[in-house]
């Protein structure tokens, strides 16, 4: 059975930008006048893997061109295929193979990111702010983002809710220190808090379900805190409460704040509430 391609795969994006024309010149062009693409999600780039693509290319060449666009002229912008173009400026390249396209910042943008994910390049956070910045520069929702990366709309929305996590949370997360499953699993929580749990996460190399626990156990004890917090009224205060309320014959209640007593009679509408002045009158 064929793998399922992601969205309309890469090349009906790149064939898209030229019109369906899937002619082409591939020309060799000085590696120095390359810049990386502008809107590239990956912010790392594994120096192992490089340097295993550095010696492939050292010893059999670069076998597939780059694709880039021309921002002026005999100057470009890599559209896909950083890893080769980094890879071959390691082993000192003076040019490379690459196709030259026409590109919007958009199709940048989308192809960019379906490249990445296909090869599974990506950490979650790379991949959370990538549809972050699409939803943002294309002005699209998170159903249309899930559209063109042929994934669920759940699926791009539990991504974009990483991105809420403490900035050292979503560093574990791109370390994989962290599963997605635990930073969500943290988000009911403070952030102060979240990064207390994620250290005994990490120490104790917890599960999900465990962390779950943990933070379900802490939502509790929070709200019997707030609980206990709340004064009870002194009984002369409930005797008044009970005498106001049978006097007006409506709803009343009598809150302790800090420094005072807040006094709060419900009506249903106007009439209740003239009802009240000429009972105080």
């Amino acid at each position: 059975m064929s793998k399922k391609r992601l969205g309309k795969g890469l090349d009906a994006l790149i064939s898209k930008s030229q019109g369906e024309k899937r002619e082409h010149e591939i020309k060799d062009i000085d590696i120095s006048k390359i810049k990386p693409n502008p809107f590239q999600p990956r912010n790392k780039f594994d120096d192992d893997s490089l340097k295993e693509l550095a010696n492939s290319i050292k010893n059999k060449g670069v076998l597939q061109p780059v694709t880039v666009r021309e921002v002026q002229y005999e100057n470009y912008e890599l559209v896909t295929g950083e890893r080769r173009w980094r890879a071959a400026k390691l082993v000192g390249l003076k040019t490379i193979p690459a196709i030259i396209r026409k590109f919007k910042d958009t199709e940048m943008m989308e192809v960019a990111l379906i490249e990445n994910i296909q090869r599974e390049d990506l950490n979650p956070i790379e991949e959370a702010k990538a549809y972050k910045k699409m939803i943002e520069e294309l002005n699209i929702t998170q159903k249309e983002v899930a559209k063109k990366v042929s994934k669920s709309r759940s699926s791009v929305t539990n991504m974009i809710r990483l991105l809420k996590s403490p900035p050292s949370i979503q560093e574990y997360v791109s370390r994989e220190t962290l599963s997605m499953g635990h930073a969500r699993a943290l988000l009911p929580l403070e952030n102060k808090r979240q990064i207390e749990v994620a250290k005994k996460i990490v120490k104790r190399d917890l599960s999900v379900r465990n962390t779950e626990k943990i933070v379900n156990k802490l939502i509790d004890n929070s709200k019997n805190k707030n609980k206990k917090k709340k004064k009870e009224l002194e009984p002369k205060w409930v005797k008044a409460r009970e005498i106001l309320a049978d006097r007006l014959g409506l709803d009343v209640d009598i809150k302790d704040k800090v420094s005072k007593k807040v006094i709060t009679i419900n009506c249903k509408n106007y009439k209740e509430f003239e009802y009240i002045i000429d009972k105080i009158k």
